[in-house]
Parts: C-alpha cells; structure tokens; sequence
C-alpha cells in the first residue's frame, strides 16, 4: 500500500517541522546551566571503568541514564514543548510568532500605550524617577528588615495601579474530569476516614515523584494532587529544581533589589497592601510576597517568554534621547509592570512553599507558562480574549433565559466574571479549592479551565469548543440570578466564592448543565 501524494507532503511537512523544534530545543538547550553540567559530567564519566572507548556513545549514554542526568534532560525538553509556540508558516513574518492577528497586534500595542501612559503620568505628578541607587544608608535599612517588609508602612496615598482588571476588560474532552474517574477534591472530602481510592492515589503518587518525570507527574495531576505531594509533583511539572545556582541568582536579585529603587516597588507595595493584606487566607504571606515580586520586577531572565507573547517589553529611554533604540532600557527591568490584584499570583503559593528562592522560581515559571496570558491581549486559546469570548458563548448557549436576563438588568456576565478570570480565581476561591484548580491548568498545561474548555459532542447539534468554571458558577447560581434586578444586586449574589466546591460544581455543570 502507497501513501498519497497529499500524505507523503503532509508528512514531509511534519518531518521538517519536527527537525526545526529539535534545532530550537537545543538552541534553548544550549546556553543553559543543564547544558554545562551535563558536558561537565560526560567529561567526569570519562575515568569511569563502565566507560570504554570502542563503546564510548552507548556507554555514555548508559552512564547518564543511571545517574539521572537523562531523566533531567527529558524534564527541560518537556518544559521547553509546554512553552514554546506552535511553529507558523516558513514565510511568515517575525511578528506572526508572536501573534498571528494583526488587529490583536495593535489593539496589544494601544493598550501597551495607556499603560505607559499612565505610568509617565504617575512620574511626572509626582516628580520621581523611574529607578534611583538608593543610599547607603537606605540599603541597611532595606537589608535590616528584609523579613518584616510587611511592618513598615511607607506614604502610599499617592501612588495608585496602573491598572485594574476592569479597565482592561472596557476543544478537546477533559476526560479525567468524567463522573466515572475518581477526583481529589470530591471523593476524599466526603469521608472521615481515607478509603481505598485516596491510598491508593498517594501511593500512585510518591511512585511518580520518584521517577521525576514530569510528563508523568502533569498527567497524574488531571484528577487532583494529593496535599502533601502538591509542592514536589508542581515543582516536577515546572522543573524547578532549586540547586544552588538558584539560591544564588535569588540571592542576586535581592542584591539589585536592596540597591537600586524602582518607581513599581510602589505599585508592588500599594497591590499587596490592597489585596492580600486584607485577605483573610494570605495576610500572613505580606513579607514573602514583598520579597518575590520586588525580585521579580529585576528579573531579566522573565523577558524570554516575550519572545512567544503578544506583548512587548516597555521601554524608558535617557533624557532627550527618545525612541532612539541606543539609549533604551526596558523598564521595569524585568518588562512587566504590575497591575491591581498581581500579588494574588504569588499568594496561594507561600502555602506550598517556605524556601524563598524555591518559591520564586516556581512562581516566575507558573507567570511565564500562565499568568502572562491573562493581562495581555492575544488570540492565543487560553488568552484572556479567548476565555471571555467562549464563556459568554457558553452562557448564552446553555443559560440563555439567565444571559438575557442580566443583560435586561445591565449586569453583563462578562462585567461580572472578568476579573476572576484574570486573576485566575486568586482571592475568590478557598485556597484548598483553588489549589485543586491549579492543579489541571497544569495537568492540562492550559488556563482554559478557568472559563473552561471540553468538546461538546451531539448536543442539539452543535459540537465546538467551549470553557467552563465561570460559567459553572454562574449555573449554580442561576436561580438567585433571575431574581435579580440589578447589577449591584446580581454582584451581591456572586460576591462571595469562598464556599463554593471546585469540583463538585465542574462536574454538575459538564455533566448536568450541558447534558
């Protein structure tokens, strides 16, 4: 049997695709600490007896497999085929990697615009530069009370967010959600004692997290990660190893930190003093919270994930010299600045982890996979234009009386629902329950749970993709929905979140709702 014209291109097209993500894998590869290590290593192995010249590649090859180093470089492949872009065409434009749409394109650029704006206008009202070294006496100062940031309580009355989430707003099957597998977060919390399904989950467990896989640890966590394992099967996923380089390079940022003073360590201290500070969950995280971002906001190895973002790095520019490229630096160093609400990123983390180098780390790996996607603007599927293009599908697909409804009062859904989208439910959901969320974004390797996606098949005839959670709750609650007849009173309904059972409600509404 021959293959047909058309299969024999279309695999030809696959095998130079195929070839081009390995050249960029290795490039990524190559300039990085696992790259060194393992050459240093392969030198070492070397003197080894096992290691014999006439079977010097399979020997090697052998020798790193036992030692671990083969499973750790699967690991930083497999981190590497979770955060790249899909290829495009081999003509398209640099820009298209980026984003594919060139009305997204600018409509990222403009919005890109006001938040510059806004931050020059801060500067100028308030006559303060961007960055400024700090004395030597306020780096003592700063160093002497690293741990206790959360005591010191600097004039912020006039410093404001750039932005809110409100002013950004003016496909496949998730099979082990089914009711026939067992979840964490449904069938552990309905007994006093544990059962054999949760034994046996945790002893599935530890087996996963001795083989440090993390293909097999982002699939183990689709139905939920045991509380105890939840630390070490992420860190797995996000291949975060914390060696000691780590610590160092934490310790580095600290360093800049301590020196330098940036006009968004402000903007860091308003959002936490705003947010979490007053979350009855995070307030005791103030001081870790302060310590990683303001480390975050020097990290200029977060620039990288521009590289596949809609987005670009601002930029400041010297005196006099403006929109000459030569005396441009992105600013702040690491190109992000924080918005209303960004510490709730880093919140539901300090529970899981206390080692601040290891904490940021999987912090700045879980912004670059996720977050980022949630305060820009994009066509990406799991962009927050495709999350809130698919659950107002979704509510008018499936709860069309309740969607017109809020529309009649002038509560659009959207209004109601964006910002904890954006916020991917940080500071809304228990923290046990947003934990278990979390844990299928990354068993998906995809924010679109949040809203969420599944594959609707031979419902009244209509099978395209769709998003979930917050059209799930507003499900739950549709009944005390339709009584409203207001906004004020359909927020009021909405308003707290806390009690609500993650899973429990995805399942009712995937399987209920939708069926």
């Amino acid at each position: 049997m021959e293959l047909g014209p058309e299969l024999e291109g279309e695999s030809e097209l696959e095998k130079r695709q195929l070839s081009v993500t390995i050249a960029r894998i290795v490039q990524r590869l190559r300039g990085s600490p696992l790259h060194s290590e393992l050459e240093q290593e392969a030198r070492t192995s070397l003197h080894k007896s096992e290691v014999r010249i006439e079977s010097l590649k399979e020997d090697l090859k052998e020798f790193l497999r036992k030692s671990g180093w083969e499973k750790k470089l699967q690991n930083a492949v497999y981190r590497e085929l979770n955060v790249l872009p899909e290829l495009g065409h081999p003509s398209a434009p640099p820009e298209h990697t980026k984003e594919g749409l060139m009305y997204i394109r600018r409509a990222q650029v403009n919005w890109e615009k006001r938040v510059l704006k806004s931050l020059n206008s801060m500067c100028t009202e308030m006559s303060i530069p961007l960055a400024k070294k700090r004395s030597a006496d306020e780096q003592r100062e700063l160093l002497h009370k690293w741990n206790e940031m959360g005591t010191d309580e600097p004039d912020l009355s006039h410093f404001r967010p750039v932005y809110a989430p409100k002013d950004f707003l003016e496909r496949e099957l998730y099979t082990e959600l089914g009711l026939n597998y067992e979840q964490l977060g449904i069938d552990d919390s309905l007994r006093i004692s544990p059962e054999p399904f949760e034994i046996e989950y945790i002893r599935l467990g530890q087996k996963v997290l001795s083989e440090q896989d993390s293909a097999a640890a982002q699939q183990y966590i689709r139905q939920g990660c045991p509380t105890t394992l939840r630390a070490d099967m992420w860190a797995i996923i996000l291949n975060v190893n914390n060696e000691l380089e780590d610590s160092l390079y934490y310790e580095q940022l600290k360093a800049n930190v301590i020196q330098h003073d940036l006009l968004v360590d402000n903007l860091i201290y308003k959002d936490v003093k705003l947010t979490a500070s007053n979350d009855d969950y995070y307030f005791v995280f103030e001081d870790y919270l302060y310590q990683v971002l303001l480390c975050f906001s020097r990290d200029a190895l977060v620039l990288d994930h521009f590289n596949y973002s809609s987005a670009s790095p601002p930029k400041s520019y010297i005196k006099g010299k403006l929109a000459l490229e030569d005396y441009a630096v992105v600013y702040p160093p690491n190109g992000v600045v924080p918005f209303h609400g960004f510490a709730m990123y880093v919140a539901p983390l300090c529970f899981l982890y206390h080692e601040p180098s290891k904490l940021y780390k999987v912090f700045r790996e879980m912004y670059v996979r996720f977050f980022f996607r949630l305060h820009n603007i994009s066509s990406h599927s799991s962009g927050i234009v495709s999350l809130c293009l698919l659950f107002e599908t979704l509510i008018q697909t499936y709860l069309p009386q309740l969607f017109y409804h809020l529309r009649e009062i002038g509560a659009q859904p959207l209004r109601i629902s964006f910002k904890w989208m954006v916020r991917a439910f940080s500071g809304y959901l228990a923290t046990d329950q947003l934990l278990f969320l979390w844990d299928r974004i990354l068993g998906y390797n995809s924010l679109e749970i949040l809203a969420a996606r599944m594959k609707i098949i031979n419902i009244s005839g209509w099978s395209p993709s769709s998003r979930l959670l917050a059209a799930a709750v507003f499900a739950y609650r549709a009944e005390n929905l339709m009584e409203a007849t207001s906004l004020a009173a359909a927020e009021a309904v909405l308003a707290d979140l806390s009690t609500l059972q993650v899973m429990p409600l995805l399942q009712l509404f995937l399987f209920a709702t939708l069926n």
